[in-house]
């Protein structure tokens, strides 16, 4: 599990120039400051963890349970709640603040959302089958998965079989990104490569768990 983690918001991509003036492409992730609404610890809670929220949201669009919530820890509401797994929350407090500066250090990160909906697709984009043949008497099947199954024994389908069906619209972790940049005055995190998500989407970052060193 994770020591550090932040949450921010997926801006887009662009591209910047490493040392040896070589095109990196990055995605760039707006990271406002987290403030920590509730610490929860395994002897009360039976795991660790951090509930933080960011940005700011007018009180009166706050339930009641929410406006009690940040009341009683004395934090300015936010857009969202969102709950940090950590191994150890040891160092955090109601009401600290967690920056882009959290992670400046750390090579490498682990990023999740949930990844963009591609609606129902057929198995060709679902699941990358080839396809059948375009000719020597093939009638609109060119796209069709083939067969299923057996008839008679078992008369049914198994489990598992890859189908048509949705795709995307589900929580997904990109691994090992390598930070780029961490720009604590504009609130900016660069990483190499894509994250999850569309534009807008709510990202958890985290420390690269299964990299040493």
């Amino acid at each position: 599990m994770a020591n550090k983690a932040l949450v921010g918001e997926k801006v887009g991509m662009t591209q910047v120039w490493d040392e040896d003036n070589r095109v990196v492409p990055v995605t760039v992730l707006r990271v406002r400051p987290n403030r920590v609404v509730q610490v929860k610890t395994t002897e009360r809670d039976g795991y660790s963890a951090l509930q933080v929220t960011f940005g700011h949201r007018e009180e009166h669009k706050l339930t009641r349970p929410e406006a009690g919530h940040f009341e009683s820890a004395n934090v300015q509401p936010g857009i969202r709640l969102v709950e940090l797994r950590l191994d150890d929350v040891s160092e955090y407090e109601v009401g600290q603040e967690l920056t882009v500066e959290t992670l400046a250090g750390e090579g490498h990160v682990d990023v999740t959302s949930v990844s963009k909906g591609k609606g129902f697709v057929g198995v060709m984009k679902r699941h990358n089958f080839k396809g059948h043949s375009a000719s020597h008497g093939a009638h609109k099947v060119h796209r069709k998965p083939g067969a299923i199954g057996q008839c008679a024994t078992p008369s049914r389908v198994f489990k598992g079989r890859k189908m048509p069906g949705r795709m995307g619209n589900q929580k997904t972790t990109t691994q090992n990104l390598v930070v780029v940049e961490a720009d604590a005055e504009r609130e900016l995190l660069l990483v190499k490569g894509s994250v999850p998500g569309p534009t807008g989407a709510t990202v958890l970052i985290r420390n690269a768990v299964k990299r040493s060193g």
